[in-house]
């Protein structure tokens, strides 16, 4: 068969594969029901979402917990539900705003469902201006043979007012398991807002040990300082391969703010016939925004992190990116935009003829990332291995961009701007006093002691009552830093020394602000790491 011929063979698999995984699983338990024929369509429809005055009072003083709320589809069926607020850095609103909501059907009535489905999701879209991002992205993990919630969309109205397109989105929950894994009735943990499998993760559903054991053989496998003991461990605790295609999906979308590259937005889930993890990808409403984002370098996730320090599941990984670049595609993906695009018309231009006429914008800006992203991706997959960061004497290496912004907190604001005509990275604590964020860049280093610097200036910087890691300074990820500049100081270099005591490690360095008030810059060139041993 002729190179043009495999090429057009593949690309033809793509569009199948796309197209099957509109709704279709890889497990055995769950059936077709109506939520198929939801997501199958792609309806638009239109969403009312009413509370009473003193629920409505209650929801506001308390929005991350249900509420109870009446949902009506199309000015016809009448759904008894309960709501919340949803949403983390970037994207939480409040109900006054445009807010991102959780729809719960089986609160009432343990038999109440929305098209088959218990819980919902709206998505504000705060960061993507698309609105298609999670759609096409679980498409594509769908194809891959990884577990994601479907999407469509809806137009939603609250207490009357109208607050235009959402994204719907299955929940994770019992159902969702079904479709996918044999066994649904596992323990299902929620990764939280950049959190680890060392932190104490909420169980969403499903049975497991009440000490969390599960979890915490998983952490002890991938902390395992004995090689051969933790490549053996994380076989018992983690479906690798499946893993493999989860890590090498998540960095090839560019889902910077996924588990593999940034501990956050994942599920977690281990099924009961084989106690193994399966890692779900979850809040890829920022893929594609980031054209270079790095495939090759260390992961931050510690499980990511320790498997692909493995050569063997390192070879796996990289196999694995090849066989899945036909899916990144133009050619299949740019005919996918226009057809959601002609789909979600009728109800743009019912909400105004600018805001059609912008949307035709936006979708255009999305194939051009989307094209861009799969020339990044072919010349990266080719490249070889990275090498460790290479010194000379005791000279201080220059650290340039990109690095990475990176939040803990709702309100903190990060951008690459201009500071006496210089480049800078900043972190601006936001209104609600608790800021923990910052800029990271991960490097891989030979066996060595280090330095770390960073020039840093501050500004009205008030500390957090936290007993470290205070005001503006620089650490390594898992450890402390000794100083934290608070007030308004310029022209100062924080450091911290560190040891990398294995051949070669991943080594992510962190230049952050923890402050109630406040903002810090750090100086783009002003990123230095010096070897103190040779």
């Amino acid at each position: 068969m002729t190179s043009t011929a495999l090429r057009a063979a593949g690309l033809w698999l793509v569009a199948t594969a796309l197209a099957a995984a509109q709704t279709a699983p890889n497990g055995s338990g769950g059936g077709p029901d109506r939520s198929d024929a939801f997501f199958r369509k792609g309806e638009v429809p239109r969403l009312e979402i009413d509370l009473k005055a003193a629920d409505l009072e209650r929801l506001k003083e308390a929005p991350r917990t249900y509420h109870p709320a009446d949902v009506r589809e199309n000015e016809k069926t009448l759904y008894a539900a309960a709501v919340k607020l949803k949403g983390a850095a970037g994207s939480y609103r409040d109900w006054d705003d445009k807010p991102g909501l959780t729809l719960r059907f089986d609160r009432a009535d343990k038999q109440g469902r929305f098209k088959d489905l218990r819980k919902v999701h709206l998505n504000n879209a705060a960061q993507d201006e698309s609105y298609l991002h999670e759609l096409l992205a679980g498409e594509m993990m769908r194809a891959a043979g990884v577990p994601a919630p479907r999407c469509t969309h809806a137009r939603v109205r609250l207490n009357g007012r109208d607050v235009g397109l959402y994204v719907v989105k299955e929940g994770f929950d019992r159902e969702f398991l079904k479709r996918w894994f044999k066994a649904p009735d596992g323990a299902l943990y929620d990764g939280g807002f950049c959190q680890d499998v060392d932190a104490a993760l909420e169980r969403d559903a499903g049975s497991g040990p009440e000490d969390r054991a599960d979890l915490k053989a998983l952490l002890a496998a991938a902390q395992d300082p004995d090689v051969k003991r933790r490549w053996a461990s994380l076989e018992q605790t983690v479906e690798i391969k499946p893993f493999v295609t989860f890590m090498a999906m998540e960095l090839m979308l560019a889902h910077w703010d996924g588990y593999t590259a940034n501990r956050n937005n994942y599920r977690l889930y281990f099924e009961p016939s084989t106690r193994k993890a399966h890692f779900l990808p979850h809040g890829m409403d920022q893929v594609w925004t980031e054209i270079d984002h790095p495939i090759l370098d260390g992961p931050s996730g510690l499980v990511a992190s320790a498997v692909m320090k493995n050569p063997t599941w390192r070879a796996l990984f990289r196999k694995r990116v090849g066989e899945l670049l036909p899916l990144f595609a133009p050619e299949k993906l740019h005919p996918r935009v226009d057809e959601l695009h002609a789909r979600l018309k009728p109800t743009l231009t019912a909400m105004g003829p600018d805001v059609a006429r912008d949307y035709e914008g936006r979708a255009r800006r999305l194939k051009d990332r989307i094209a861009a992203r799969a020339k990044s991706l072919r010349e990266q997959a080719t490249q070889p291995e990275p090498k460790p960061l290479a010194f000379v004497a005791k000279k201080p290496v220059a650290l340039g961009p990109p690095w990475r912004p990176a939040s803990e907190s709702e309100d903190a604001k990060l951008a690459d701007v201009k500071l006496a005509g210089e480049r800078a990275y900043l972190v601006q604590a936001g209104p609600g006093r608790s800021c923990i964020a910052g800029w990271r860049k991960t490097v891989l280093l030979p066996r060595g002691r280090y330095r770390f610097q960073a020039s840093v200036q501050t500004e009205d910087v008030e500390p957090l009552e936290a007993p470290e890691n205070r005001g503006a300074g620089v650490r390594i990820s898992g450890g402390a830093r000794p100083d934290g500049f608070l007030g308004s100081v310029f022209g100062k270099t924080s450091e911290i020394e560190f040891e990398v005591t294995e051949e070669a490690r991943d080594v992510e360095l962190i230049a952050e602000l923890r402050a109630a008030k406040g903002r810090a810059w750090f100086r783009v060139d002003g990123f230095r790491l010096t070897k103190l041993d040779r």
